[in-house]
């Protein structure tokens, strides 16, 4: 029989002087402001990595209590219990249940909603009886006065003998008294939420003195999870199953005794501290807003126009900021050139600069991308694009939680693999890994944009449509047409009974946190120019090298080659000086090796310039316009200042352009469909843990792109 023991009141929560903390895990149900909370405590002072022997992310950072004492805090997955139903949530126990971890935190600060507050202190009653020293952060205090929520904070402070700081962390309210409390020293609360039932106490005590624990909630969760603990070895855990079957230990039957012991005491306590004089005629904003943003034919309506917004918006929004870099990497160039010379010189200014002008001048635009991702994300409408999408996903062999792991993957498709494991069921996540690599990521914005530019015209229809970007959403669309039929081809041929479910909270509507969105465009734009530009400054290098020098003598014989041939047409001495570099680079290293590829990707159009391009941003697909602007960079007379006037100089045999609306819709088609992510490859491999669905994904995506490319280009031709 389980028991529901009233909690010993406090009067005053305990704060003890001495050592201060230096460890701070944040935890809390999703929604509840954790995200916002972290931010305002560690500002841009975050970094990502990954919690040991798990490939779930971890996202810490420092505070600064004052001008002498930092702290570091862990940002915790969101979670509604301590019983773990996804990867991400499983962290939370393996950090939590291992005191001897030198991850485990001195304090623990809960976030929990005011406008929920019975929903959200199910988790805080759990982790309070883990005995880690804890805060409650009453986090959107503000949401519950609009909603006619009052609490009396003295008495939640008394019944849960933690101090209980109000806040509104999106505003920073209630910061300065959380810093206050972190630099003390406290203790874990005496209050005992839960008390085990006789029966169980032989089973807990055993695993206490096994282990030495000092709280029987802990050694309980020993018995409930001791398979998904992974800093047990193999033997403890077979002891701990051992142990749990003599005691006939059932844990569905215990995990419901005491969520309903718990809520029974919640219920007891929010009576004298919650007091809700709303009233009940008064629709809610946010109830009223989701009638028409969630409406079976609006909704999607409206969800388009927002693409169709967010598009126009990086090609027009974006254009004034990219035509600064650009010129800024042209007057860079031409003042390097104009003062010095010779081989390092020529490297630095038609290698590196020229490779890395060619991404950075796309920063504009995926900034505002994921200004736009963030805005959604911040204002609570991505919740519901999920809800709505949902039943769509479901007719395609994808759960409703797919969607946002596919959404993610408009920004990059690595963290959005990792996003998926939050689908408990195995088939759709494997499909949804599978799949979130066809939709278009901002790394393949810079292949898209340039080769748009070439063959669309900027024309504008009503005074404000621009047609490079329809043309860019429909791109948008088709990777993710792509992806859903993909998942219904893998729905089909993988065979799975689990059934899935999809449940989802919808956070209310509020407007954004700026603060938040300014720290994620500067985080995500700060990655991308980083992660690309150490590949592409690699990759520049050994471009100019191999594109700089030839086999043999085949230079001099290219130099003579050329000069025969301008005799022939009597062409000037500039355009001599240029047949002799195009020749030479045909010549080069480089030039061999496009040569031995050109065959197999002629049928798309492509010449030997364009396969090195395939080649090398098989690294990282952004690598294709430094490859380009490197390639076209050596040996011009002149600097020309974009990769775009570099590409349009370019002409056939016959002096056309070479960049015909045919090649560059084929080129653009193929980036749509490959996989030329190495990263994304790995993380593949890591949450799979299984070479076989990378190489397939690898296989499959090459062997679509190609065979696309090739119908759009001989359509088009």
């Amino acid at each position: 029989m389980t028991v529901v023991t009233q909690p010993e009141i406090v009067e005053n929560p305990p704060v003890a002087a001495g050592n201060p903390v230096a460890r701070v895990a944040l935890v809390g149900n999703p929604n509840s402001g954790k995200t916002s909370l972290f931010n305002q405590l560690t500002g841009l002072n975050q970094k990502v990595g990954n919690f040991p022997g798990v490939t779930v992310d971890k996202k810490t950072g420092v505070c600064q209590l004052s001008a002498t004492q930092k702290v570091q805090i862990i940002d915790l997955p969101g979670t509604y219990s301590l019983y773990p139903k996804s990867l991400d949530e499983r962290v939370i126990i393996d950090l939590l249940y291992d005191p001897a971890s030198q991850h485990y935190p001195d304090l623990v600060i809960v976030t929990a909603d005011a406008s929920n507050l019975k929903r959200n202190l199910l988790l805080f009653t759990q982790l309070a009886d883990l005995k880690i020293p804890a805060i409650l952060a009453l986090n959107m205090v503000d949401v519950a006065e609009k909603e006619g929520v009052k609490i009396d904070v003295p008495a939640l402070h008394k019944g849960l003998g933690v101090p209980v700081i109000p806040m509104n962390a999106r505003k920073g309210i209630g910061i300065a008294a959380l810093k206050i409390l972190m630099s003390q020293q406290l203790e874990a609360t005496p209050v005992q939420f839960y008390t085990l039932p006789q029966e169980l106490r032989p089973l807990t005590d055993t695993i206490k003195a096994r282990f030495g624990l000092n709280t029987d909630y802990l050694a309980l969760h020993y018995a409930h999870q001791y398979r998904s603990l992974k800093f047990l070895t193999a033997e403890e855990a077979d002891w701990i199953e051992a142990l749990v079957q003599t005691h006939e230990f059932k844990s569905n039957v215990a995990q419901a005794d005491e969520t309903i012991a718990r809520y029974t005491y919640i219920n007891e306590l929010l009576l004298d501290v919650v007091r809700v004089e709303r009233v009940e005629k008064d629709e809610k904003f946010s109830n009223r807003l989701d009638q028409i943003l969630t409406h079976k034919v609006f909704g999607y309506l409206i969800f388009l126009a927002i693409l169709f917004l967010v598009f126009q918006a990086i090609f027009t929004w974006a254009s004034y900021p990219m035509d600064l870099i650009d010129q800024g990497f042209a007057s860079l160039n031409g003042l390097i050139q104009d003062n010095f010379n010779g081989p390092l010189v020529n490297l630095l200014t038609e290698g590196i600069i020229a490779g890395l002008g060619g991404v950075l001048v796309f920063v504009p635009q995926i900034a505002i991308l994921f200004a736009f991702i963030a805005i959604l994300e911040e204002t609570g409408y991505m919740a519901r694009v999920t809800f709505m999408m949902d039943k769509i996903m479901r007719k395609f062999g994808l759960n409703g939680k797919s969607v946002v792991p596919l959404i993610s993957g408009v920004a990059c498709a690595v963290p959005a693999v990792m996003s998926a494991r939050t689908i408990e069921n195995w088939k759709d996540r494997m499909i949804t890994i599978f799949v979130t690599p066809l939709m278009s990521c901002s790394a393949r914005i810079p292949v898209y944009t340039v080769l748009i530019a070439l063959v669309v015209p900027e024309k504008y229809y009503f005074g404000f449509l621009n047609l490079q970007g329809i043309v860019l959403m429909g791109l948008y669309l088709i990777g993710f047409l792509a992806a859903i039929f993909s998942a219904l081809l893998l729905k089909v041929l993988l065979k799975a009974r689990e059934r899935s479910y999809f449940i989802m909270e919808f956070p209310v509507y509020k407007m954004p946190r700026w603060k938040n969105v300014g720290i994620t465009i500067v985080e995500k734009s700060k990655a991308f120019v980083f992660e690309a530009g150490k590949v592409i400054v690699a990759i520049s290098v050994i471009l100019w090298v191999l594109a700089s020098y030839g086999p043999g003598n085949s230079f001099e014989k290219a130099e003579q080659k050329a000069i025969v041939e301008a005799k022939q047409q009597n062409l000037s001495q500039t355009e001599l000086d240029n047949l002799i570099s195009s020749h030479q680079l045909e010549s080069s290293y480089a030039g061999v090796i496009g040569r031995t590829i050109e065959p197999v990707i002629a049928p798309l159009g492509y010449n030997w310039k364009i396969g090195i391009a395939l080649l090398t941003s098989f690294a990282a697909r952004e690598v294709f316009v430094g490859t380009m602007s490197t390639i076209y960079s050596i040996g011009e007379e002149e600097n020309v200042s974009t990769i775009k006037n570099k590409l349009m100089m370019e002409k056939d045999k016959d002096g056309n352009p070479y960049f015909t609306p045919a090649r560059s819709f084929s080129l653009m088609i193929f980036y749509l469909f490959a996989m030329q992510c190495v990263s994304t490859l790995a993380v593949v491999r890591r949450e799979t843990k299984s070479w076989m669905w990378p190489l397939a994904q690898l296989i499959y995506m090459s062997g679509l792109a190609y065979v696309m490319a090739f119908i759009t280009y001989q359509l088009l031709s």
